[in-house]
């Protein structure tokens, strides 16, 4: 049997993490109650992020309490998540991609590892393909420029076979300075890295949004339709409350306050 379409929808402005956090998890709601009448939607949300640092479920409070005062005072939102991986930073001129899927529709399901693997490859198909920029391997989850060079960071949740959180690829150069104030998911020796810089392009983040589209389809072996609101019912409805709040935010410090 063929596997329904994946829907997505790229966001055109930076969202507010604990909000998109929040519509994550109905997003999860609604799958559940779906998958009993076995008629729930695949989807994958392409976005990008008001400044925040995140960290995964390895971290205690007590661990990240004077990190949440430092990075606060730079600016950005501080967030204590529920994903794999430690610290990270998100934020403008980085594209966040978070499939929401059930890995239960194949025979055999999809295993987490390979999940995380195909995301992985999916992203290095990408970069290769539309920028010409190849990875190197690494012992470390994530897509590296070279052994001190991250470009892209992957942390996933799967609770029920469903999938949430996911990827994120810097695209122009305005997270690293963001990224130069920690130590990005534990690893001392490493920069974060843009598509821009390695490339030597002018490339915005929605540039990349239908390349990458393509990459998951081929990654994944599923056909891909944009998500119309108007039609998605709850769905549709979550997507535009997340929209126009973000309009209202207004907007956002390009770089770290001094």
């Amino acid at each position: 049997m063929s596997l329904p379409p994946v829907f997505f929808h790229y966001f055109q402005t930076p969202l507010p993490y604990t909000r998109t956090l929040a519509l994550q998890e109905r997003i999860h709601q609604i799958q559940l109650a779906s998958r009993r009448a076995s008629c729930q939607h695949d989807i994958l949300l392409l976005l990008q992020h008001r400044p925040v640092y995140t960290s995964g479920r390895r971290q205690t409070e007590h661990e990240l309490q004077t990190e949440r005062v430092r990075l606060t005072k730079l600016g950005a939102d501080f967030v204590t998540t529920s994903r794999g991986g430690q610290l990270t930073y998100h934020g403008p001129g980085q594209l966040v991609g978070y499939p929401l899927l059930d890995l239960g529709r194949t025979s055999p399901p999809i295993g987490i590892r390979e999940y995380i693997c195909k995301m992985q490859k999916m992203i290095q198909s990408y970069l290769f393909s539309a920028h010409k920029l190849t990875h190197v391997p690494s012992e470390h989850t994530g897509v590296f420029l070279d052994p001190a060079t991250k470009v892209a960071s992957i942390g996933v949740q799967v609770r029920h076979r469903l999938t949430t959180h996911g990827f994120a690829m810097n695209v122009t150069q305005e997270p690293l300075e963001w990224f130069n104030k920690v130590i990005a998911c534990g690893l001392a020796d490493v920069k974060a890295g843009c598509i821009a810089l390695a490339a030597g392009e002018q490339t915005q983040v929605h540039d990349v949004v239908e390349g990458v589209v393509d990459a998951f389809s081929q990654s994944y072996g599923r056909d891909m339709e944009k998500l119309e609101l108007e039609s998605a019912g709850e769905l549709g409805k979550a997507i535009l409350e997340l929209e126009l709040e973000a309009l209202e935010a207004g907007g956002w410090p390009r770089i770290p306050i001094s």
